[in-house]
């Protein structure tokens, strides 16, 4: 009896490689997460001017804060996808808004909310 070494070799080495520099790419540019352990998988095609991106705790009325801020700021989310893991959600929202001070401003004041962990805009 020997061991399964099928993801040992040279070539699943390299595919690896590339799977994850691709994923990591694609975290960087549209926010995506795919195959994280402790994030949830998450993807969402670019349809706004320009996408925030926010983890935060899992916990109830948070969506409807930062909705609430992009909303006195009179701005339209194009699209939105929200998935939790355990403690812990990502929200993307893709904005219909050109005016990058004004998401920067928005993002800013996401940032300030107790549940939110971390917010990031791409431009």
């Amino acid at each position: 009896v020997t061991p399964h070494l099928g993801a040992s070799t040279a070539e699943s080495e390299d595919n690896c490689a590339k799977m994850a520099a691709v994923e990591l790419i694609d975290y960087i540019e549209n926010g995506n997460i795919i195959n994280s352990v402790n994030m949830p998988n998450i993807s969402m095609p670019k349809s706004g001017d320009e996408r925030i991106c926010v983890i935060h705790k899992n916990v109830p009325a948070v969506i409807n804060k930062i909705t609430g801020v992009v909303s006195a700021a009179n701005i339209n989310i194009s699209n939105m996808l929200n998935k939790s893991k355990k403690d812990f959600a990502y929200t993307m929202l893709d904005l219909d808004e050109k005016d990058l001070a004004k998401v920067d401003a928005i993002a800013a004041e996401i940032a300030e909310m107790s549940e939110v962990v971390r917010v990031r805009v791409i431009k």
